[in-house]
């Protein structure tokens, strides 16, 4: 992928229990800190910085349309990019975990594990 993909930012996913109590409770902790509130869609909450709004971290009760919540998201510039990190994951042969497609709420991803196991969304936004 070298020079192929350019990271734009990557942020934690973290999973939790209790729908809005938890987005609810994680707003105030989080907005202690700074971060705002920047998207809610009722199984995923997005808080990030006004400042750096690269600088986020999101909450997850499941995934909308994937078998698992995924550990860590990272966002490349566009969905040709996505096309091409799958292409070199696929071709180095890592666990695809959740196949390549366009979602609904505007984004096209992919989920891949990571050699420690972890589960990584590679995810663009389409125009």
């Amino acid at each position: 992928m070298n020079g192929m993909t350019q990271p734009r930012r990557a942020m934690p996913n973290t999973y939790v229990a209790e729908g809005e109590k938890s987005f609810a409770a994680n707003r105030d902790f989080y907005g202690r800190l700074g971060f705002e509130e920047v998207m809610d869609l009722g199984w995923i909450m997005t808080m990030a910085s006004p400042a750096h709004p690269t600088a986020q971290v999101s909450f997850l009760t499941h995934d909308a349309s994937a078998p698992v919540v995924p550990d860590l998201s990272v966002e490349l510039g566009d969905p040709a990019e996505v096309d091409a990190a799958y292409a070199a994951m696929t071709a180095a042969g890592a666990e695809i975990v959740h196949d390549i497609r366009d979602e609904d709420w505007g984004v096209r991803r992919f989920f891949v594990r990571d050699p420690q196991g972890r589960v990584v969304n590679v995810v663009a936004h389409r125009a």
